[in-house]
């Protein structure tokens, strides 16, 4: 079950915020009164996304909505007064905060909630993508490096020494990392 952390002053408008945010969706809600305690729940456990009722207090949330969304991949709806609404969106729309004006329409909030989460989808699968094609370029930098060390102590050319790489890994039945692993740890000891 996904986490999302409501950071509200006002006890009224957190269980408001919790109750749209149960009505459609399953989540784990926990409620925090202002930025401080919010922060400190942060450090604790991971959030899918957080909700941040401006004001908080005397602080108005952008600062910790900036920092979340720098520092984490939760996503952030900051729910302000109308008036506001330009402001903000100016200044954290562009990176990646959802801004909502009070008073919540119930549409508008989960449509922003399912945009979150659709968002956090596509980056979850753009990360992953991501890691695979480091691991992809370090399996290659590994296998390049082995490369090069046939060609110094063994004289072989590149093409040779390609091809030995994967005549070795068929011979012994491993992957062409592995035999590279293996004569790099065989010629660098």
């Amino acid at each position: 079950m996904d986490a999302v952390l409501i950071v509200s002053s006002g006890e009224r408008a957190a269980n408001m915020l919790s109750d749209l945010l149960s009505s459609k969706h399953d989540f784990s809600i926990s409620i925090a009164g202002d930025i401080l305690t919010a922060s400190r729940m942060f450090e604790e456990k991971e959030y899918c996304i957080v909700v941040i009722n401006s004001p908080v207090g005397e602080n108005n949330g952008a600062a910790f909505a900036e920092k979340l969304l720098n520092d984490t991949s939760c996503g952030v709806m900051l729910v302000v007064k109308a008036e506001s609404e330009q402001r903000y969106e100016s200044l954290l729309g562009s990176k990646g905060a959802f801004i909502v004006s009070k008073p919540v329409n119930r549409t508008v909030f989960e449509k922003g909630i399912s945009f979150i989460r659709a968002s956090q989808i596509r980056m979850k699968r753009t990360q992953s993508e991501n890691l695979l094609l480091h691991k992809k370029i370090d399996d290659n930098r590994i296998i390049n490096r082995a490369k090069a060390i046939l060609m110094e102590y063994l004289s072989m050319t590149e093409p040779q020494a390609h091809k030995y790489l994967e005549r070795q890994a068929m011979d012994l039945r491993l992957t062409k990392l592995e035999v590279a692993k293996n004569l790099l740890s065989t010629y660098d000891s």
